[in-house]
């Protein structure tokens, strides 16, 4: 059976860049997903302008429809998938004068609660051996510090679950609707909540793999690619999106028969304490 992997809102960013490094290095076929099919396919065709040759699939990551096609397609056509990148995201500029409590909903919903969506429906396709990535950001380990010593045990627990780290994300939107998400503990920052909810639903399902996969040598990591220069982070970060690529496909590209890292947060291709 052919390799597959596959990476979310990768037509421009550190999600192509991320799709490049793939198709250099990838035994196997690389598929560039986008919600705009116009904008994927031109994508792809500045890839193939390189000399490489990803697939296309529309995926919007906020649209459940999209995703449960995409999940069909990849189980229909290669049984399943290999390497899954999830790195669609949001933030909105620090000059935004949009309300805080609608940046608290609408940044949480992409990068917390869609990326969750696609975990529901791509877990399960996950193929022994797989490799599942979920592009994060040190905003969260920042936010997390920032956050109250209650919400810190709660992140940094064992025996969080699932439902109750959805509960803590609507429990801060619903907060910042009334203005009151400081007092209960939050920082005034959608975006590093939103990476702190990532993190913390990496580490919850890699604990489940552990525990119900455990001879699948499946493994998943969320990590941070660094400041880097794309329409999101303007152009005064530091990196390229190629070496914000590096430590996602690092990730990705873990040999078979690895065993670490596993339910952590990567920087730098190294662990960081959470």
């Amino acid at each position: 059976m052919t390799k597959v992997a596959v990476v979310t809102g990768s037509n421009k960013g550190i999600g192509l860049a991320i799709v490049r490094a793939l198709c250099k290095q990838y035994e196997g076929e690389v598929y560039l997903t986008a919600r705009d099919t116009g904008r994927g396919e031109e994508a792809v065709k500045t890839l193939n302008a390189e000399g490489l040759k990803p697939k296309f699939q529309q995926l919007d990551i906020n649209d459940l429809n999209s995703i449960t096609r995409a999940a069909a397609f990849f189980k229909d056509k290669y049984g399943g998938v290999d390497v899954l990148i999830n790195n669609a995201a949001i933030a909105f500029k620090v000059a935004d004068t949009t309300p805080f409590a609608v940046q608290a909903e609408v940044t949480l919903q992409t990068n917390f609660f869609a990326t969750r969506d696609m975990l529901i429906h791509f877990m399960p396709l996950i193929k022994p051996g797989g490799r599942v990535v979920n592009v994060s950001s040190f905003v969260g380990v920042n936010t997390l510090k920032k956050c109250s010593e209650a919400l810190q045990a709660r992140f940094r627990s064992e025996d969080i679950t699932e439902d109750e780290l959805v509960g803590l994300m609507k429990r801060f939107v619903e907060k910042t609707k009334t203005g009151q998400h400081k007092e209960d503990g939050w920082p005034e920052t959608a975006y590093g909540v939103s990476k702190t909810g990532l993190t913390t639903l990496s580490m919850i399902l890699a604990r489940r793999l552990s525990k119900e996969r455990p001879h699948d040598n499946i493994l998943l990591n969320a990590c941070c690619p660094g400041w880097v220069r794309t329409d999101m982070a303007g152009d005064k970060a530091p990196k390229s999106p190629d070496e914000g690529a590096i430590t996602p496909v690092y990730l990705a590209l873990l040999p078979p028969g690895a065993k670490e890292p596993h339910g952590c947060f990567v920087s730098e291709k190294e662990v960081h304490p959470w």
